[in-house]
């Protein structure tokens, strides 16, 4: 295999982002053939050196995953959590290699996660996630008027800036309804925050599809891999960084399953 930058080989291998490897490295926590490597610049051959991480060999991937993952309500999305709550390594500890789930969802909210233990396209999806449209089911504690619902389409002021452009519909008409929204930009807690700004608080919030990878009829705390056709696709919205996102959201709409809400 030929050589390979460093921070591409320990991102490929799932060990961090290239980001956060950069500063492992940085840190002389990596080792090349028993010598401690700082230099960002430095190559090596995965496949034919002794790369370490705080001591412990770097292995690639036998075999690359790609999931579709349900993590449940009340379940941290990381693979370790130091208060000792759940989290998805409980859920995933039976694969043959470990996977990193691609981007956050807060403790109380369900759904949707794609996790993999290829870095380089984990590292694209997260570079891509501004452009990419997700879809969530969510229930409030009262109904939002005609006019709040043009504003919330419109865009709404959070911490200084307004949020993007959004698609919300109502599912179910009640004191407690259900809206189905489709956002491209999810800052923390934006979604929370959105209802908050016209006085309704979330009571349920589940993401059901993040491009054209849909949740389906997984239950919480399951996980499939991807079809090869969400794949490519994914792939291929991957390698479109002009599309709009209202072109985007538009092809979501026209892909989605509305499923079942509860």
């Amino acid at each position: 295999m030929a050589l390979e930058r460093l921070q591409k080989i320990l991102a490929h291998a799932g060990i961090a982002s290239r980001r956060k490897a950069e500063q492992l490295i940085l840190a002389g926590r990596v080792s090349v053939n028993g010598q401690v490597v700082t230099e960002l610049g430095s190559k090596a051959d995965p496949e034919r050196d002794e790369i370490k991480v705080d001591g412990r060999r770097v292995r690639l991937p036998v075999e690359r995953l790609y999931l579709a993952v349900y993590k449940p309500r009340g379940m941290v999305s990381t693979l370790f959590d130091p208060q000792g709550r759940p989290h998805l390594a409980d859920l995933l500890k039976r694969l043959p290699a470990r996977v990193y789930p691609v981007g956050r969802m807060d403790y109380a909210s369900e759904g949707l996660l794609i996790a993999t233990n290829d870095g380089e396209f984990a590292q694209s999806l997260l570079a891509a996630s501004k452009r990419i449209p997700k879809t969530y089911l969510v229930k409030v504690n009262g109904m939002l008027s005609g006019e709040q619902l043009r504003q919330f389409r419109e865009g709404v002021p959070l911490a200084g800036r307004r949020t993007p452009p959004a698609e919300i519909r109502l599912l179910e008409r009640a004191a407690n309804p259900w809206y189905r929204v489709t956002l491209t930009e999810t800052r923390r807690d934006q979604l929370r925050l959105m209802f908050k700004h016209f006085g309704r608080l979330v009571e349920k919030l589940r993401r059901i599809q993040i491009g054209p990878v849909e949740l389906g009829k997984l239950r919480p705390g399951e996980f499939r891999p991807l079809k090869p056709g969400e794949l490519a696709a994914l792939r291929k919205l991957l390698e479109q960084p002009g599309r709009s996102a209202a072109g985007e959201r538009r092809a979501s709409s026209r892909t989605h399953s509305h499923g079942k809400h509860r």
